[in-house]
């Protein structure tokens, strides 16, 4: 099992949002934390002991993956992975929303949220970033779950490494997590790869 998790808030309640990459690296908020730490509390109110954990080398995204192991006394410890990593915004980077807008307009936007196309002007890396999902995929199974920390742009790239999942996705409303929401990808009685939860939160 595979639970992909989306960093806490970033921006304090009334604050414009802007489009964060990897290029700004912002603490969680107050708000925030208690996101991570109520991810925390969930996973242990139901029994999941993470016998890996995954995270981009953003400061909130680690943040969050450590407050969520706090909550399993500590252990195991986060292991930090580029392809975690949020996508570079290009030209739209730490920009507000309605500039981001007004520069590529609703439908490239419309295109990214559904679809993982990106609009002109962002560094995704995409190979990289399937190259990572696949091999984690592959890999013989963990002795529990394996909790992966990351961003929106980056985690819609774990629906895209898979043909099972890339066609389950097609019935989606969306790829966005939501901030302090999560994922949650396991093998069926096939052995293939299903979403079992997209977006839920404690």
């Amino acid at each position: 099992m595979f639970v992909i998790v989306r960093h806490g808030n970033t921006f304090a309640a009334g604050e414009p949002p802007r489009r964060i990459g990897a290029r700004t690296d912002l603490p969680l908020t107050g708000h925030g934390r208690a996101q991570a730490e109520a991810l925390g509390a969930h996973f242990a109110a139901l029994g999941w002991r993470f016998a890996r954990v995954l995270t981009s080398p953003l400061l909130r995204t680690r943040a969050t993956a450590q407050a969520i192991v706090a909550a399993q006394g500590g252990m195991p410890a986060p292991e930090t992975c580029d392809w975690l990593a949020e996508i570079d915004h290009g030209p739209d980077e730490n920009r507000e929303e309605a500039a981001v807008v007004a520069r590529i307009g609703h439908d490239a936007l419309a295109a990214w949220d559904a679809h993982a196309l990106p609009p002109p002007g962002w560094r995704v890396d995409a190979e990289m970033r399937l190259e990572g999902w696949r091999a984690l995929f592959a890999a013989p199974p963990a002795d529990g779950p394996i909790l992966l920390v990351t961003s929106n742009g980056a985690a819609r790239f774990a629906l895209l490494a898979d043909p099972a999942l890339r066609a389950a996705m097609r019935d989606m409303p969306g790829l966005k997590l939501p901030t302090g929401a999560y994922g949650l990808l396991r093998r069926d009685a096939g052995g293939q790869l299903e979403i079992a939860a997209w977006g839920g939160r404690p």
